[in-house]
C-alpha cells in the first residue's frame, strides 16, 4: 500500500449531521418548538420559506440511516440532541418520549459498530426560553445545564464522547447581533456580548456535568475560530496571521485556555458582566477542541490587522462565503497551539455546498466536492505530520439536510437526499470519504 498521506493508527473518521437539521418530525410525541421551528414560519427569513418540519425524517428513518452508514464503513457518528425534545418549555418536565427517542437511537448505531459522538446544543434553543430573552438572560444557563444533566445521566452509560455546544459565534453572533439567524435579533453590542458570555459559561457548567455523570467521559467545545492565513509562509507574514488570530478570537479563546478576557475587550463599555467565579468555571480543562473548519482569509504583513479582499474569481463553493481555502485547517490549529496552548483537536466539521446533480443513472458525480474534502485533509495531515496532536476528523455532512437560513437549496451531504421521496444516493465524494476511512489516508 502506498504510504503516502498516512494518518496515525488511531486516528478517528467520522461523518456528522445536527438534530434540527435532519429529524423532522418536529411536533412529534411531545417536541416543543425551538426558535428555527419560529423563526422559520416568519416570511422572508428562510429561502424558500422551508421548515424543519419533516427534514430528512432521520426521527423516522433512523435505523435505515444507520444501515446506510455501516455500508459506507462509517464507524463514528456526530450527532446532537433536540433540547425542546426532551424539554418542551425548556426546563421542568420531561417529555420521555423524547428521551426514548435517542436512547433507541444510539442503540441503533451502537448495534451496528458505529460509535456516537454527541452534541449537547446545536442552535436548537426551546422558544419558551427564548419567549425569556434567550441567551442574553443568565437563567437559560442553568436550564441548559438541567438538561444536560438529565441527558448524561441517561445515554452516559453508552456515550462517552461529547460535545458541550456548537460555534457559540454563529448561534450568538448570526442570531443575535445580524438577525440572520434565529431567534432574528440585532441587539446592542454590550448584551450580545453578555449573550457570548452566557454561552462560554454553558460550556463550561456541561463540562463539569459530563465529568460528573460520565465515567471513563472525554468532553470538549466545538468551537469555528476564524483562521487568517499568511499570505507567504515567511515569518513576518507569519506573525501578522498570529497578531490577526489572536485579536480577532480572544474574546472566546482566551477565557476558555487562559481564564480571563483581553484586557482591551473588558476596557470596552460594550464588556459583559461577569460573576465570581464564572471565569474559572469557562477555563476548566478539556480533553480536546472541535474545530469546525470551512474557510479563512489571508492576511499579509503590511496591513496584520486587515484581512486581505478576495478576488471576483477566487473558487468558492455555492455560497459566497465558501471560500475555498485548504490552508484553513492547518493553520486553525497551528494557531490554536502556538496562541492558546490548545493541546488535542478533532476537526468535528468540513465540507461545502455544491450544486449537486443526479444524472440520468442516478448518480452524483460531485467532483468538485471530492476535490474540496482530499484538499483540505492534505492540509490537516500537514498539520499531523508536523506533530500536532490531531485525532479525528468528521465530514460535515453525512446527508443533504436543512441548511439553517438556506433551507433545503443548498447541499452539503455526502449522500444525496431526494426531500420528496425520502431516497438517499452516495454521492461520488461518499465511496471516496469511504475509502478513506477504510485505508486511513488521503487517497
Amino acid at each position: 500500500m502506498n504510504p503516502s498521506f498516512q494518518f496515525p493508527a488511531d486516528f478517528v473518521w467520522g461523518v456528522a449531521a445536527a438534530g434540527a437539521q435532519i429529524e423532522g418530525a418536529a411536533f412529534c410525541q411531545g417536541k416543543g418548538p425551538s426558535i428555527w421551528d419560529t423563526f422559520c414560519r416568519v416570511p422572508g427569513k428562510v429561502v424558500g420559506g422551508d421548515t424543519l418540519d419533516v427534514a430528512c425524517d432521520h426521527f423516522h428513518l433512523f435505523e435505515q440511516d444507520a444501515n446506510l452508514m455501516k455500508e459506507m464503513g462509517w464507524t463514528n457518528y456526530r450527532l446532537s440532541i433536540a433540547w425542546p425534545r426532551l424539554y418542551p418549555s425548556g426546563r421542568g418536565a420531561l417529555n420521555q418520549a423524547g428521551l426514548d427517542f435517542y436512547s433507541r437511537l444510539i442503540d441503533a448505531f451502537l448495534e451496528r459498530g458505529i460509535t456516537p459522538w454527541v452534541t449537547l446544543f446545536h442552535w436548537d434553543l426551546p422558544q419558551p426560553l427564548e419567549d425569556e430573552n434567550g441567551w442574553l438572560n443568565r437563567d437559560t444557563v442553568d436550564a441548559f445545564a438541567s438538561y444536560a444533566d438529565t441527558v448524561t445521566r441517561h445515554l452516559g452509560d453508552r456515550v462517552k464522547d461529547w460535545f458541550t455546544v456548537n460555534e457559540i459565534p454563529c448561534f450568538i453572533g448570526l442570531g443575535y447581533e445580524q438577525g440572520i439567524h434565529a431567534p432574528g435579533r440585532t441587539e446592542p453590542k454590550k448584551m450580545v456580548n453578555q449573550g457570548y458570555h452566557h454561552a462560554l459559561l454553558a460550556h463550561g457548567r456541561a463540562v463539569e456535568i459530563v465529568r460528573a455523570n460520565v465515567s471513563d467521559s472525554r468532553v470538549g467545545l466545538v468551537h469555528n475560530p476564524v483562521t487568517p492565513i499568511p499570505v507567504i509562509e515567511t515569518e513576518e507574514h507569519i506573525e501578522a496571521a498570529r497578531q490577526n488570530y489572536e485579536r480577532v478570537n480572544g474574546p472566546l479563546m482566551q477565557p476558555i485556555f487562559q481564564g480571563s478576557y483581553p484586557a482591551w475587550f473588558m476596557d470596552s463599555p460594550d464588556a459583559p458582566e461577569v460573576t465570581d467565579g464564572d471565569l474559572s468555571t469557562i477555563a476548566q480543562p478539556c480533553d480536546f477542541l472541535g474545530l469546525n473548519l470551512y474557510a479563512g482569509y489571508f492576511v499579509r504583513a503590511e496591513s496584520p490587522l486587515e484581512a486581505m479582499p478576495f478576488p471576483s474569481q477566487f473558487p468558492l463553493g455555492d455560497l459566497p462565503w465558501l471560500k475555498v481555502t485548504p490552508q484553513t485547517l492547518y493553520w486553525q490549529i497551528r494557531m490554536a497551539r502556538e496562541v492558546y496552548s490548545a493541546q488535542s483537536f478533532y476537526v468535528t466539521e468540513n465540507g461545502s455546498a455544491f450544486a449537486d446533480e443526479v444524472t440520468p443513472a442516478g448518480e452524483v458525480l460531485d467532483l468538485e466536492r471530492r476535490e474540496f474534502l482530499r484538499n483540505y485533509l492534505l492540509s490537516l495531515h500537514r498539520a499531523s505530520a508536523e506533530g500536532f496532536d490531531v485525532r479525528g476528523f468528521f465530514a460535515w455532512s453525512v446527508m443533504d439536510n436543512f441548511e439553517w437560513a438556506e433551507g433545503y437549496a443548498k447541499r452539503f451531504g455526502l449522500i444525496h437526499v431526494d426531500f420528496e421521496t425520502q431516497k438517499r444516493t452516495p454521492k461520488l465524494s461518499a465511496h471516496w470519504f469511504s475509502a478513506v476511512c477504510r485505508e486511513n489516508r488521503v487517497v
